[in-house]
């Protein structure tokens, strides 16, 4: 995933979303389900690059939209203020970690627990009805994923 695509789908949740919240979270959806079931955003969006003219400008690019997001969140009263648009790379590596199971089961997973997040980052007083995406997974079956039968 490159800087360009993620500032797109951020600027496309901020003009299409009703509300702040809605494209917060519509962004952290979209840039965790079209990295793929391989593709960690770090080395591209946090990760050492070479600081031509070109990267720095599209960091700089993506660092407005996320502070756009971010700061219509805030200013809705929606989201943490201790939450800051740096956060959000940081954040989707950790929801983008590589899971061995299928793709399909894995995307499960990943918004499973982006909701799971998105529910902790509400500022208190915020409505908090919100269902997680997905079923739970079962102990039988990240056992299954981690450990290779014996033999």
């Amino acid at each position: 995933m490159h800087r360009p695509q993620l500032v797109a789908q951020a600027r496309t949740a901020l003009a299409e979303e009703p509300d702040p919240w809605s494209a917060f979270a519509r962004f952290l959806r979209d840039a965790l389900s079209a990295q793929g079931p391989g593709g960690p955003l770090l080395p591209v969006v946090g990760g050492r690059l070479p600081a031509t003219d070109e990267s720095m400008d599209a960091a700089d690019r993506l660092r407005a939209a996320l502070d756009d997001l971010v700061g219509g969140a805030h200013r809705a009263g929606v989201l943490r203020a201790d939450f800051t648009s740096a956060d959000i790379p940081i954040l989707l590596e950790h929801l983008s970690a590589r899971l061995p199971c299928a793709g399909e089961r894995a995307a499960v997973f990943h918004l499973r627990y982006l909701d799971m997040v998105l529910a902790g980052l509400r500022s208190p007083g915020a409505d908090r009805s919100s269902t997680l995406a997905g079923p739970a997974p079962h102990w039988t079956e990240l056992r299954e994923l981690w450990n290779a039968p014996e033999g």
